[in-house]
């Protein structure tokens, strides 16, 4: 029997996650002809679809992740749009041999956002005052943000404008924490943008900065649009996000560093090891015509990456559905989306019988439209257009997309 050359073998890349956050880079792996394993602990999670194999695993059961990945042969192992497998997957990479974009300690310290917190600080990155607590402080304004240190996604944070609910705020926080600790920042007022970008050894490339266009309250910070090109000026954005990726060390790899241009100045309110769990790395393709989601599947796998110049559209965005509360029982103008003028893409994540909830978090959104236009408003407005058409029914209501 003629055995296949190392050449011809078919890569294998283990991806942690199989949500809504890891759709673009899973397709990505399966387009590129990749043996594509996956989990997730969603059996019904909606990425296993473009998977070879697929565990129905926690993507934070870090013992379990280890015995799949030593039995798997694997040539890489990737955590895109979600934070604390970022660190699993380093370690994980580092025991098996495998060359991956981030060291083990440069990883575990991106997860941590008091870990963040105190070495921006050490290299003067602007960002807001905060206090690492167990309880309510006593000299911290309102209004302010409270939230765990090592979770993402809006669990466990809340937006605090009256002192009398910090008690209850941090005690929501520290319940929600791995590490039963809360993180209290000052509320930073501004716009909001998000700094995609791709580090190869050491030099930091922007590629997209965003308007992170979000929900009012009680959805405090999460995201209903990211829209480029952003209409701020976004060059003291893309300073301090550099200054951050350099501050915590990274020097391979994406990042997705999310900034609020405030009075002051930009500053830095989180940076993560990772492409952008809001299908960033989709838009950044559509907007500049570079494969954030291929750049970053090369780096797991210890492949060479080269930066392609960049090839403007006129504008772009991810515009996120959001149904109405109720068991989901139908979904309907898929396609009539599809069809639509600078529709480029258009899912929803959940299948019938999935319990929608009232929009609190980023994992509450139900679907996303991307889509291009001559201009960033003109994205946008297509983008509206197509998310009218796909209409959720569910056991208590139904109603039209807004």
């Amino acid at each position: 029997m003629v055995g296949i050359s190392p050449a011809d073998r078919v890569k294998r890349l283990l991806v942690l996650g199989a949500g809504p956050a890891q759709l673009g880079v899973l397709r990505a792996a399966r387009d590129r002809g990749l043996f594509v394993i996956a989990l997730d602990r969603d059996p019904a999670a909606p990425g296993f679809e473009y998977a070879d194999r697929r565990a129905v695993v926690s993507t934070e059961d870090e013992p379990a992740i280890g015995m799949l990945a030593a039995a798997e042969e694997l040539d890489g192992v990737i955590a895109a749009g979600i934070d604390w497998p970022v660190a699993i997957a380093a370690r994980v990479a580092a025991r098996l041999g495998l060359r991956h974009p981030l060291s083990p300690e440069t990883a575990a310290l991106a997860v941590s956002k008091q870990r963040q917190r105190e070495r921006l600080a050490e290299h003067g990155v602007p960002q807001p005052r905060w206090q690492l607590v167990t309880q309510a402080p006593d000299d911290m304004n309102v209004p302010c943000v409270v939230k765990p240190p090592d979770r993402q996604g809006q669990k466990g944070l809340t937006l605090v404008r009256d002192r009398d609910r910090l008690p209850d705020a941090v005690a929501q926080a520290v319940s929600a924490s791995r590490t039963n600790v809360a993180l209290v920042e000052e509320l930073i007022e501004g716009p909001e943008v998000t700094v995609n970008a791709f580090s190869t050894g050491g030099v930091f490339h922007s590629l997209t900065v965003n308007d992170r266009l979000t929900a009012d309250e009680p959805a405090f910070g999460v995201a209903l649009a990211h829209a480029w090109p952003s209409e701020q000026e976004t060059e003291g954005a893309v300073e301090v996000a550099r200054a951050a990726a350099a501050a915590l060390g990274i020097e391979n790899g994406p990042t997705y560093t999310q900034v609020v241009l405030s009075p002051d100045g930009p500053k830095v309110m989180e940076l993560a090891a990772r492409v952008g769990g809001g299908h960033d790395a989709e838009l950044c393709l559509a907007a500049v015509g570079i494969d954030l989601n291929g750049l970053a599947l090369a780096a797991a796998l210890g492949e060479p990456v080269e930066i392609p110049d960049p090839k403007p559209s006129g504008g772009a965005c991810v515009r996120f559905l959001v149904a109405p509360p109720g068991t989901l029982k139908s979904v309907e103008g898929i396609d009539e989306a599809l069809a639509q003028e600078g529709i480029l893409d258009a899912r929803v994540y959940r299948r019938p019988g999935w319990i929608i909830t009232p929009l609190r978090r980023g994992a509450d959104r139900a679907g996303f439209v991307l889509a291009t236009g001559s201009s960033r408003d003109d994205a946008l407005t297509k983008a509206d257009r197509a998310a009218e058409l796909i209409r959720f029914e569910t056991a208590d209501a139904e109603a039209l997309v807004p």
